[in-house]
């Protein structure tokens, strides 16, 4: 698949079979992730890889944020929570180093990081695979960044879900530009 057709048709895949993705597979994606721009060849940007009982370990901390932030959530409630990281059989949860050198502005980090969550997603793609970058309190939680080995002062960006499609996706409809895009001449 080239570059071109991949941007314009891939798609959010939230519903992914429970099938395990071999390794190699994985290291492709994030091999892909690895090659975003970055400011100074800092590379900014955290894998953290969740399989098996590593997503068990997440739903847990995601549930225990739930409870932090609403304490009278019902445990039917904390039980969806916890769930919600298995929805996929892979999590890739992509964080962002705070710079360590002067000449290095933290939002240059957040933005290669993001850029390698983005190149995840389409590599996912052109490789067949379902992909969903989520992201949600979870996402900003203390006690979640540190289930995953994360410092407080490290930006969690969020979870890409990835596993082989249930279904075969329809082709997105896609946005124009036109009304995003300022002409200077």
């Amino acid at each position: 698949m080239d570059t071109l057709t991949a941007i314009h048709t891939r798609c959010s895949i939230g519903k992914v079979k429970p099938d395990p993705l071999p390794r190699d597979l994985i290291e492709k994606l994030l091999a892909a992730g690895a090659q975003a721009p970055n400011h100074h060849a800092v590379r900014p940007w955290r894998f953290i890889v969740l399989t098996g009982a590593g997503r068990e370990r997440l739903g847990g901390a995601m549930a225990q944020e739930l409870h932090e932030r609403k304490p009278d959530t019902p445990a039917e409630g904390l039980q969806a929570e916890r769930a919600k990281a298995l929805r996929a059989p892979v999590l890739i949860a992509v964080a962002a180093d705070k710079p360590a050198e002067a000449k290095v502005v933290e939002i240059e980090n957040v933005c290669a990081a993001a850029a390698a969550a983005q190149n995840i997603l389409l590599a996912a793609h052109a490789l067949g695979l379902g992909a969903i970058w989520r992201t949600g309190p979870a996402a900003t939680a203390a006690v979640v960044k540190h289930s995953l080995g994360l410092t407080p002062d490290q930006h969690l960006l969020g979870f890409i879900y990835v596993g082989y499609p249930l279904a075969e996706p329809a082709v997105p409809q896609r946005p124009n530009f036109a009304d995003r895009t300022t002409w200077l001449e």
